[in-house]
């Protein structure tokens, strides 16, 4: 990637709906260029989705809680089970495996307290997999940016 590809991404990050033109005339190319070089990117896995993003508010959907989870069985077939599982909830809007006393971290964006109660029941106080779960709460959101520099 040089210098334009990264001016590219920087701008795209910021908002993907900016026509090519405009990006072209921002990164100082040709609008054909421009489109050439943003398909390639795309091509290559560089850019890998275009989407969305809403306000968790207008969508119904402010309560945000992170739960980090231990699980019993580490085994191929039981974990991927379970992420199986988690993977159909609606209110699931990020997964991590990590490192450390925990195994997973889970991000829900849930409409209220009773969607965290049956949500919690499902897939972590009724599951023989899961061990231990902490849920967090979030309180105050500082900064999210999902874009990442090259």
């Amino acid at each position: 990637m040089d210098r334009i590809d990264k001016s590219i991404l920087a701008l795209l990050q910021k908002d993907a709906s900016i026509a090519n033109n405009d990006l072209a005339d921002l990164v100082g190319l040709a609008p054909s260029s421009c489109l050439r070089r943003v398909r390639r990117l795309k091509a290559d896995g560089i850019i890998t989705r275009t989407i969305a993003l809403t306000d968790p508010k207008k969508m119904g959907r402010a309560l945000k809680a992170i739960v980090t989870v231990r699980l019993a069985d580490h085994g191929k077939t039981a974990r991927r089970d379970w992420l199986a599982d988690l993977d159909q909830e609606k209110a699931v809007s990020q997964v991590y495996s990590v490192s450390g006393e925990t195994d997973v971290v889970v991000v829900l964006s849930l409409a209220d307290m009773d969607e965290f109660q049956q949500l919690s029941e499902r897939a972590f106080s009724d599951n023989e997999n899961v061990v231990q779960f902490t849920t967090m709460f979030v309180l105050e959101q500082h900064k999210l940016d999902l874009a990442l520099t090259p």
